[in-house]
C-alpha cells in the first residue's frame, strides 16, 4: 500500500504530466493521449505521441525549502532542504539558473528501460515564468550523458506562462 506521501507524488506528477500533454497538443497540434504511472526502472508516466508511446520523467522546479514544503504539503528530505538552502545563497541573477542545473544534473544519471524518455519540468516557484526561462536559456547546459531525447519547462504550476523546449 502506498503512503500518503507517496499518493501525493504520484498524484503532482499525474497533473504535471497532464498539463504538459495539453501544451504540447495544443502548440503542436499532435495528439497526446492516455497516462498511466509506471514502476521505478521507468519513467514517472507513459502516454502516447500521436500513435508511438512516449515515456515521461517528471521534475519540479522549487525556489526555496519553504516554497516546496507549502507545495508537497510535506517534510523534505535532508539532501533537498541542503540544496535549496544553498540556492538562496546565490545571487538572484544566478538562482534559476543554478536551481534548473541541478536538476538536469540529478535526472541525467538516472537510466531506464525505455527507448524514448522525455523530461518535463514543470516550474513551481512564482517569481519565475517562460520569459525568464526563454531569456536564460542559452546558460542551461545538458550534462552528458543522459537518457532524455527531449526536455521540456513548463513555465508556472497551471501553464499559463507556457512551454519551453531546452533541450536540444
Amino acid at each position: 500500500m502506498l503512503s500518503a506521501s507517496e499518493k501525493e507524488k504520484i498524484e503532482l506528477e499525474h497533473q504535471a504530466a497532464k498539463l504538459f500533454l495539453r501544451l504540447y497538443e495544443k502548440q503542436f497540434n499532435l495528439p497526446m493521449r492516455h497516462i498511466w504511472h509506471n514502476q521505478p526502472s521507468k519513467p514517472d508516466v507513459s502516454c502516447y505521441q500521436g500513435e508511438d508511446k512516449l515515456d515521461i520523467e517528471i521534475a519540479h522546479l522549487y525556489g526555496s525549502e519553504k516554497e516546496a514544503m507549502a507545495i508537497l504539503h510535506r517534510e523534505l528530505s535532508s539532501e533537498t532542504k541542503e540544496n535549496l538552502k544553498a540556492l538562496l545563497l546565490e545571487p538572484i541573477e544566478t538562482r534559476l539558473t543554478k536551481a534548473l542545473q541541478r536538476i538536469l544534473a540529478n535526472k541525467a544519471l538516472k537510466h531506464y528501460d525505455s527507448k524514448r524518455v522525455w523530461l518535463v519540468i514543470r516550474n513551481a516557484n512564482p517569481f519565475w515564468r517562460n520569459d525568464d526561462i526563454q531569456t536564460l536559456q542559452h546558460h542551461f547546459a545538458m550534462p552528458t550523458p543522459h537518457p532524455f531525447e527531449q526536455v521540456w519547462i513548463i513555465g508556472d504550476m497551471q501553464g499559463h506562462s507556457g512551454l519551453t523546449q531546452i533541450y536540444p
